[in-house]
């Protein structure tokens, strides 16, 4: 992968261990790369290991074997810490200070001066939706409004990787849309962002690759193309839906109908035949679409398998 930004190899953590006793391993041998410019999901159940895996490569936490960095640097340097910028999950922010002082604080804290960030801050107050909450005491915030601060205070500093844990968390769907938004922007910018997130609808729609973790290990990488292959089911919405289906395209079941259309395991050279019967018996077809399994549907198959092993 050109100009790769985050490299892990053969990366272990391993809490409590001592010569009589071995420890709990919470990463057990990852190694992934991540490019400049891509938009990277990290998934996984509670206690997968995601955590500890951020955590590492913020420097928070010391990696028992392996290796994990970060701009070509050890992870935890401060070269490299300065170019990155991280919402936690759960995060807190200091209450008595308003939303513009919490942005100005931790631009400051990242480097950044107060003249570079006083032009920069209203910006970031503007597209994260708060431009009518600024100047309100962070206390006074709902969730969802916190989360948008805190998603500004990442990015007010313009890092080259952010770390984002559940960005989207109590954050109302027009919320949701504008972090999308600010994602894809910061990916046309050549900005690295890693994110992880259980709502697998957001990753689905914005992530380039995807690395699903469980008991320490990855179980699962790939596009979001590669994860969610095809069933073999296609749906059909036509007009009308003929009552006598089965019989018109001379079907030994009877397909499964609603009231837009149905829905046939076929294969691509069947829904041709498909298509002709229909038009023969004078129904508009309005949509054909192939099956695909979503992101969920395929993590909790591959979970469930995992376990199973």
């Amino acid at each position: 992968m050109s100009d790769t930004i985050i490299s892990v190899s053969d990366l272990a953590k391993t809490y409590g261990q001592r010569l009589w006793k071995s420890g709990f391993r919470a990463i057990d041998g990852v190694s992934l790369e991540v490019g400049r410019g891509s938009v990277f999901g990290l998934l996984g159940p509670n206690g997968a290991g995601k955590t500890t895996l951020i955590k590492i490569l913020l420097g928070l936490v010391r990696e028992s074997e392996g290796s994990a960095q970060l701009f070509g640097l050890p992870a935890g340097r401060a070269g490299s810490r300065r170019r990155i910028g991280y919402l936690p999950e759960a995060h807190r922010l200091p209450g008595y200070l308003s939303g513009e002082q919490v942005l100005m604080l931790y631009g400051m804290l990242s480097g950044r001066s107060k003249s570079w960030l006083r032009e920069r801050v209203p910006r970031w107050i503007e597209r994260v939706g708060m431009r009518q909450s600024a100047q309100r005491k962070v206390r006074e915030y709902s969730k969802g409004m916190t989360q948008r601060i805190g998603l500004a205070q990442a990015l007010v500093h313009e890092p080259e990787l952010i770390f984002l844990d559940e960005p989207t968390d109590g954050v109302d769907p027009v919320g949701r849309r504008v972090i999308r938004e600010i994602v894809a922007g910061l990916k046309e910018k050549g900005v690295t962002v890693f994110i992880n997130s259980h709502l697998l609808m957001e990753v689905e729609m914005i992530c380039d690759r995807v690395v699903i973790m469980d008991k320490g290990r990855i179980i699962r990488e790939g596009t979001v193309d590669e994860l969610t292959p095809k069933t073999g089911v296609v749906r059909f919405e036509v007009d009308p839906v003929p009552s006598d289906l089965q019989k018109l395209l001379e079907l030994p079941t009877p397909p499964e109908v609603d009231d837009k259309g149905f829905e046939l395991s076929v294969n691509e050279g069947e829904v041709d035949a498909v298509i002709d019967k229909l038009r023969a018996g004078g129904i508009s077809i309005r949509a054909i679409e192939p099956r695909k399994l979503t992101l969920e549907e395929s993590f909790i198959d591959l979970v469930k398998r995992e376990s199973a092993q």
